[in-house]
């Protein structure tokens, strides 16, 4: 008998603690959910209390009362900045994170989450209908994706080009009107449109796959969250791929994505061995921060991981995204989106915010682990020796840009192929646009890091030198600027007109436009 009491006691007791989880897990939720909670920077300035302030319906308290660091000086916040709110794995982020500042707990991440994985599991199937609701409010917002296409005009492969600018004006009429006023007037007015996109979920962060892509490979579908642009505005897929020692096969691919089970038949007595044996390491899938086997994973199935062409499928781009992974904390961290392939053998300078000199030291940096050494030993390395890394840097070295028949081999239009308006794009394009500034060569980019210093126009953190992309064969990889904030060419112009204040008329504008799609 006391062993028939002690027995059921303790699944009674395992289940009051199961349940106990369970609540607490959704009592977290609720309670984290709309609040303003912030961690305070370490440093050794002294802090003192700021003014409560009710967040939404969460009453203030000693835990989400914030602070502010007196230091000599100039406090961020005296400039409109907030501390980071303090979160942990898988809860939600603010999409305006350019407003905040701080430093995290610690450069390092973690293999472990913070409850088990089916709690996990459930986690998300509460929160993701709700915060999907809140990234299409928040970009149908600042964007009209109406899905009107570009008259005539169309990717290497055949995909239509979405007509814009799309980005929306608030409290001012036109583009015109705004280019206008001074970059002071537009802060102060808080109407600059083209403010940095955050990651729909920078708690979590890492890879996120437009649905073209998903629907071809179920296993990377997420339980977290979705991409947040729509798949008319970004590349098509499958993408065309073009060798720059096989040009007279034209998309050596025959409109197929190219695979671990399908790339020997496609490319053999195409490739070198050394050719073939990167390419195969392009291709083949390895566990990552969020995709793997392990329960620290985003996917309800555990996975193989992904491959270099899973971003870059066919050595081009499907419009996945990811954040740069040159800073701390996870919150600081630039959106970033996947740039093709085309073209490298062309390009001295690599990766968004870093000075990568090189196709084989591109193809060494661990970035499937976030650029932690930690995490890629708790979930498994993917341990590529230099050698194979060459290989991989060989292939890349043979992705050709798409052909641009109205550029003559100087790169400059061929009046007898081009329209007037294409010849007056030109004309703008290497004066008084400006572009040719930065924008030269067989590959139209100069190779260099630019500040554009973006906090003229709006309260941010400064993002700091970008690294200036390519233009040749911009029209296949849309959208534009690091992070996306730009959908369309025409919302990429617009931008640089505010920007660089070019006082450029809608027509010249529209010249820039049709020339762009030449290249």
């Amino acid at each position: 008998m006391k062993s028939f009491i002690k027995k059921n006691l303790s699944r009674a007791i395992l289940v009051l603690v199961l349940l106990g989880l369970t609540f607490g897990i959704h009592l977290t939720y609720d309670k984290y959910r709309g609040t303003g909670l912030s961690r305070i920077p370490v440093g050794s300035a002294r802090l003192e209390a700021a003014e409560p302030q009710e967040t939404g319906d969460v009453p203030v308290t000693a835990k989400n009362v914030s602070y502010r660091r007196i230091s000599p000086v100039k406090p961020f916040e005296e400039d409109g900045l907030k501390l980071y709110p303090t979160i942990t794995k898988g809860m939600r982020t603010p999409f305006d994170l350019w407003n905040y500042y701080g430093r995290g707990g610690s450069s390092f991440g973690s293999p472990i989450l913070p409850m088990r994985f089916e709690q996990w599991l459930e986690f998300h199937r509460k929160q993701k209908p709700e915060l999907m609701a809140d990234v299409h409010a928040y970009m149908n917002d600042r964007f009209d994706f109406s899905g009107e296409a570009i008259e005539g005009k169309s990717m290497s492969g055949g995909k239509p080009i979405m007509r814009g600018p799309v980005a929306r004006l608030a409290s001012v009429k036109s583009f015109e009107e705004l280019a206008a006023m001074t970059p002071n007037e537009i802060r102060e007015q808080d109407l600059f449109p083209y403010k940095p996109l955050a990651h729909p979920l920078q708690s979590n962060a890492h890879m996120l796959f437009p649905e073209t892509w998903i629907k071809a490979h179920p296993e990377h579908r997420r339980i977290d969250v979705d991409l947040d642009i729509p798949d008319e505005y970004l590349p098509e897929f499958p993408p065309p791929l073009f060798l720059s020692n096989h040009k007279e096969l034209g998309d050596v691919t025959n409109g197929q994505e190219v695979t671990l089970d399908n790339y020997y038949e496609i490319f053999d007595g195409l490739l070198t061995p050394e050719q073939m044996e990167g390419l195969k390491e392009l291709l083949r899938p390895t566990p990552t921060t969020w995709f793997n086997h392990t329960d620290h994973r985003v996917t309800e199935k555990p996975s193989k991981g992904v491959a270099c062409f899973d971003c870059h499928v066919n050595g081009h781009t499907n419009g996945a995204i990811e954040l740069g992974p040159d800073s701390r904390p996870n919150m600081a961290r630039l959106r970033t989106d996947t740039p093709t392939m085309r073209g490298n053998y062309n390009l001295m300078q690599l990766s968004s915010k870093r000075s990568i000199r090189s196709m084989d030291h591109f193809s060494e940096v661990e970035e499937y682990f976030d650029g932690d050494p930690g995490m890629q030993q708790a979930i498994g390395p993917r341990a590529a020796k230099r050698e194979v890394t060459n290989r991989m840097g060989d292939f890349n070295s043979i992705i050709d840009y798409p052909p641009a028949e109205k550029l003559n081999p100087l790169m400059r239009l061929i009046p007898e192929l081009a329209t007037q308006q294409e010849l007056r794009g030109e004309e703008l394009f290497h004066g008084k646009a400006q572009c040719a500034k930065c924008h030269y060569g067989p590959a139209f980019v100069d190779d260099y890091m630019h500040d554009l210093r973006l906090e003229r126009f709006f309260v941010c953190r400064p993002e700091g030198p970008i690294k200036t992309f390519p233009l040749r064969g911009i029209k296949d990889s849309p959208p534009y600027l690091h992070d996306g904030r730009c959908p369309t060419l025409h919302d990429t112009v617009e931008f640089f007109n505010l920007v660089l204040e070019l006082k450029l008329t809608k027509r010249e504008k529209d010249d820039l436009v049709a020339y762009l799609l030449c290249l």
